[in-house]
């Protein structure tokens, strides 16, 4: 089929992606008079009986997505990323967490050394404070001592503990610890009144989760030049004759080939696929791939080293439906004895029967019910350090993830720590498993940013060194991982590159 462009005229700017770094960038974009297509590759999510069924989300894989990657052994595996309107941010545990300063600066872990950012703290914290507005976040400050300086305080109290949890709180807190109310874009109340579930991987369809399409993608569409083309699945980039420049965007939508030809390329496909994209493209003028004369593009990929730990207390009754509103940083900075840093602790959405059955197929659900009864549910979270063979490659029509996870040993030492508090704290049985491949709910740095470009595709405004009208805004740009939930500075770097892109580019 030959390609054709889409009717209306061709477009300033081409957006790929409506995830958190696509939908966010649309927003800072709307009301700059720009022609603006967002192209995305799934649709809208319909509000259906599955979204609230965790039998139907995990032990079914209702909503996992119709493909394989392959690992460096060539072994398949189904990985957990969605396509539609929102991407991965349908599904997140919403927890909208600031890197902390110090995640700005040089650190030396237990395994390898986390970069400094080409730019400090404070030059993103006025674009937190935005990002925060936009996606509506309930959160308090003055809780955990690790929290960065804030300009402007939260607008909405944070979501409340359950009963079971605010007793878990004074647990902790007696045994020395700073639980700290998670800063979380959920409306808790009009989140129950479509279903008493945990919001964490449970699909959002304007339920009451603030995700990239129910805050950021509304606002921008809201302007008129704004268009979102849904289904439409980007093949390729092509550049121009001297391969310097982006001249156009292929994509397949319903069967048939178009091309659009705009200004500026913002490529916010996710840490994987834009990577891929970006392979995939290469031509005569780019045999590497587009933006990667550095031959960085792909590499450094990282995703959180993570592990369920689970305590159980045949004396404590937990009857939260959410759980999910506190967590500790006490290991994040040090491992609490002037030691290298160990990371993040936060409670997990509510594990019931359901949940665990996807992974204890042999047990029965109604014994699993009776043990969740009296658990408490918590995710570690250790940053995974950049490594330039840590890569996404492509062979063909596969994408090969070669994950070369690092830091482990100060994941170990992290779980070890939450064992030790939650038995202090009076759970005389502590579990844990570790999360695996399949979940690269926090993948990113396949295409980061930096000041040379000998050493990274993309500048402090995440422009590509190569093409000058080539943007890639999602969780690819991160030059480090950080231990916290990446979503919040994906949305504040977006909201700061829109303000670039219209002052320097639009003007």
């Amino acid at each position: 089929m030959t390609s054709s462009p889409k009717p209306n005229g061709e477009p300033d700017i081409v957006i790929i992606g409506s995830g958190i770094g696509g939908a966010t960038v649309a927003a800072g974009l709307a009301g700059s008079g720009a022609r603006i297509v967002i192209l995305e590759a799934g649709d809208h999510l319909a509000d259906r009986p599955e979204n609230r069924d965790p039998r139907a989300i995990f032990q079914k894989g209702f909503f996992r997505p119709n493909e394989n990657w392959y690992d460096e052994t060539g072994r398949p595996f189904n990985p957990g990323n969605y396509y539609n309107v929102g991407g991965n941010s349908k599904f997140y545990g919403a927890v909208l967490t600031r890197y902390r300063a110090e995640d700005f600066e040089e650190m030396q872990h237990l395994e390898g050394i986390s970069p400094a950012w080409p730019f400090p703290y404070d030059e993103l914290e006025p674009w937190y404070s935005k990002a925060e507005g936009l996606f509506q976040v309930r959160g308090t400050l003055g809780e955990d001592p690790t929290e960065p300086y804030h300009s402007t305080p939260y607008s909405f109290p944070p979501v409340p503990d359950e009963a079971p949890i605010a007793a878990l709180r004074a647990r902790l807190k007696k045994v020395g610890v700073h639980p700290a109310s998670l800063p979380l874009g959920v409306d808790i109340d009009t989140w129950l009144r479509h279903g008493k579930t945990p919001w964490d991987a449970h699909p959002n369809s304007f339920n009451g989760k603030m995700d990239a399409e129910t805050t950021a993608l509304t606002v921008a569409l809201k302007d008129a030049n704004v268009r979102l083309e849904t289904n439409a699945r980007v093949s390729r980039l092509e550049t121009s004759p001297d391969g310097k420049s982006i001249a156009a965007v292929h994509y397949e939508q319903d069967g048939q080939n178009h091309c659009l030809r705009p200004k500026l390329v913002i490529l916010s496909a996710g840490a994987v696929q834009s990577a891929v994209l970006l392979l995939r493209s290469a031509d005569d003028a780019n045999p590497a791939g587009l933006a990667n004369l550095s031959d960085q593009v792909g590499r450094n990929f990282m995703n959180h080293n993570l592990s369920a730990v689970i305590g159980f207390d045949p004396r404590f009754t937990n009857d939260a439906v959410y759980q999910k509103t506190f967590g500790f940083n006490d290991f994040y900075l040090s491992d609490g004895n002037g030691g290298a840093p160990l990371g993040n602790v936060q409670l997990l959405g509510r594990i019931s029967g359901p949940v665990l059955k996807s992974d204890l197929r042999m047990v029965p659900e109604w014994a699993l019910d009776r043990f969740c009864a009296h658990t408490v549910d918590f995710l570690a979270m250790s940053e995974d350090v950049p490594k330039p063979e840590s890569r996404v490659r492509v062979d063909g029509d596969r994408i090969i993830l070669e994950w070369r996870r690092s830091n482990w040993p100060a994941h170990q030492k992290l779980v070890a720590q939450i064992k030790s508090i939650l038995r202090a704290a009076g759970f005389p049985l502590v579990l844990s498993k570790a999360f695996d491949r399949k979940t690269p709910s926090h993948q990113c740095g396949t295409v980061r940013m930096g000041k040379d470009p000998a050493a990274a595709p993309l500048d402090i405004y995440c422009r590509a060194f190569d093409h000058p009208n080539l943007f890639v805004v999602d969780a690819a740009f991160l030059p480090t991982s950080a231990a916290v939930n990446p979503a919040l500075t994906i949305a504040a770097q977006a909201l700061r590159v829109a303000d670039h892109i219209v002052r320097e580019d639009l003007s």
